[in-house]
């Protein structure tokens, strides 16, 4: 590729476009100041070394400038891009455009770099395609200047996903509504969608020159730029329905994901229009729920912004979904969130690295997400992670106080059942992936031998909150993520150890929650705080969806059909009476209300609706 090395590189603002100026035409040079552009941050932030592209691919036709050679290079792999001039000459330059609104107006000169002397080219370092975190689809193009300005192609103003924008209707995979249809003047304006996520508009009961398009917006309704009247058709002679063409609403290489959409039409006779609801479509469960979730990832500080350990757990929701479009998450929370952090920044404490700060139940949360990464990935780095988490909890097992077990926090102050039952997951899950080892193994004895001699677990089967200072249950209340954690930690025991007392408790735990009605009301999981009048905290609104997880794996353990049963029942009832037209789950998964709806129990739903 290019011989050359990278020049000076001003970094730019845009300069945008009068209105009138077509999309395709190449800028003229700015003739007002420019400013810094603002760092967009995805999986890397702009600025990136080409050197460092995983990728190189020329998805647009290159330029000829008076001889020179303009092309645009693009990593899918990094969602990033960079251009190039070769064959120039001392002080041509070369630079890149973006746009966030379809190519209507653009960020002008970023990156532009000149050729210096005794050199024939240069390129530009590489910027981010497109903007996730603030729900902005990005189009890129390489302009240069070589005694005439002229711009490749934008790449990607057509959205794809299984189907591309613009596909017919006619091949739709199914069909179905997602919200009422609208009315106006007699005609009827529906919203489809279907098993791809693909959607289109119809308009029936009408007439001649009748219209009817989609909307698509990337931030749930609140904005559409670049996504107005797509597929504007109207009806034909004689004719009193049209439909659009289908276009995408998921976006997997500029991961964008759970797009919206709505349908509106015009009646010929008259200029005002009315439009369906917003609504995103539902491919899977699944994939609906994680879609919705993964709006509130912020991969500027590369979490769920915020809560520390809910984080954790929530990216571990997304590991089961199985759905590998979210990959790149994992990475990006690794690599970003492993560095040492004040209070305040991503806890009240601070976090040491590592994952590591004296919430020993935080650093256990994440000891788990990352042998889930592993997993997931079978990338090794998430597992040494782990083990090193494991050790700092490890650390905190204490025989000098109640004979054992793990304490809750550095200063020793209480042992509980969250911090001893993520233990028991935790060191079984490292010796099962940890060859020849043996010391893992006899700490998850010791901890599961210890666990169920220190009287959390009630006469009932389930699991009270901790103990008390002279080492007896204290009867506080039962959270169900207390009694998942315990069912995973067990049935994890019994993996490493073949003794079946192990998975016979796990069983034990399960049956009993689903019997009481503590914990299952009307065959629904019910937390303490989904009762009545009163609210749950942002701990507790995804505790229910760490109980599934791990019921779950007891399914997946023992084939048992009753299991799957109760969970499908929690499926369906989040399905049909705790989920909107954008697919967000709120706390109560029977309905009802005060409800609360936001990224964590959203990631509680997607737990139950995983199987």
């Amino acid at each position: 590729m290019l011989s050359f090395f990278v020049a000076f590189l001003m970094v730019l603002t845009p300069v945008s476009p009068p209105p009138s100026t077509p999309p395709s035409t190449p800028p003229s040079a700015p003739s007002s100041p420019v400013v810094a552009a603002a760092v967009v941050c995805v999986l890397s932030c702009d600025t990136r070394d080409p050197s460092q592209a995983g990728q190189e691919t020329f998805p647009v036709p290159e330029r000829q400038i008076n001889g020179r050679r303009l092309v645009l290079h693009v990593s899918d792999r990094d969602g990033m891009a960079w251009g190039s001039i070769d064959n120039g000459r001392t002080g041509d330059s070369v630079w890149l455009d973006r746009s966030w609104d379809g190519g209507a107006t653009w960020e002008g000169l970023l990156g532009r770099a000149s050729i210096p002397g005794a050199w024939t080219g240069t390129r530009t370092l590489m910027y981010n395609v497109t903007d996730p975190g603030h729900h902005r689809r990005g189009l890129i193009r390489a302009c240069g200047d070589a005694a005439a300005v002229v711009c490749t192609g934008w790449i990607y103003p057509t959205v794809c996903d299984v189907l591309c924008d613009r596909t017919s209707a006619s091949q739709a995979n199914g069909a179905t509504q997602p919200v009422p249809p609208t009315t106006l003047f007699g005609r009827v304006i529906r919203l489809q969608t279907d098993l791809n996520g693909m959607a289109w508009g119809t308009i029936e009961a009408g007439g001649p020159g009748d219209e009817v398009w989609l909307d698509r917006s990337w931030d749930g309704g609140a904005s559409w730029p670049g996504g107005a009247s797509l597929g504007r058709v109207s009806t034909p002679a004689s004719a009193t329905s049209s439909r659009t063409a289908m276009f995408a609403t998921r976006d997997p290489r500029g991961r964008h994901f759970g797009g919206a959409v709505r349908a509106c039409g015009r009646e010929a006779a008259h200029q005002e229009g009315s439009c369906t609801a917003w609504a995103r479509p539902v491919p899977t469960r699944a994939r609906a729920a994680a879609d919705a979730l993964l709006y509130s990832y912020d991969p500027y500080t590369a979490w769920w912004p915020t809560s520390w350990w809910n984080s954790a757990t929530t990216l571990t929701a997304v590991m089961d979904s199985g759905i590998r479009d979210y990959d790149w998450v994992i990475a990006r929370t690794f690599d970003v969130n492993r560095v040492p952090f004040p209070a305040g920044q991503r806890s009240s404490d601070p976090v040491e690295g590592d994952f590591i700060s004296r919430s020993i139940d935080d650093s256990a949360w994440w000891g788990l997400t990352w042998v889930a990464a592993y997993d997931h990935t079978g990338d090794r780095r998430y597992l040494t992670m782990a083990t090193t988490i494991a050790t700092y909890v490890h650390q905190y097992w204490d025989t000098r106080t109640c004979g054992g077990g793990v304490w809750w926090d550095r200063e020793r102050t209480y042992k509980n059942a969250v911090t001893n039952g993520q233990y028991l997951r935790l060191t079984a899950a490292i010796h099962r992936r940890t060859p020849g080892d043996s010391m893992w193994l006899q700490r998850a004895r010791t901890a599961a031998d210890w666990y169920l001699a220190s009287g959390m677990v009630g006469s009932a089967g389930l699991v009270n909150d901790g103990l008390t200072g002279d080492c007896r249950n204290n009867g506080q209340t039962v959270w169900t993520y207390n009694q998942g954690l315990a069912i995973g930690g067990f049935v994890e025991v019994w993996r490493a150890t073949g003794d079946a007392r192990y998975l016979d408790t796990a069983r034990r735990l399960a049956d009993s929650a689903i019997a009481s009605p503590v914990l299952t009301r009307g065959g629904v999981l019910t937390e303490s705080c989904d009762v009545g009048s009163a609210v749950c905290d942002d701990n507790q609104k995804q505790f229910k969806g760490i109980f599934m997880r791990f019921l779950n794996d007891l399914a997946r353990a023992t084939g048992s059909a009753g299991y799957r049963q109760y969970a499908q029942r929690q499926a369906d009832s989040v399905w049909a009476a705790d989920r909107d037209a954008l697919n967000r789950i709120g706390q109560r998964w029977a309905g009802g209300t005060p409800n609360q709806v936001d990224w964590r129990t959203q990631a509680s739903g997607l737990n139950a609706v995983t199987s």
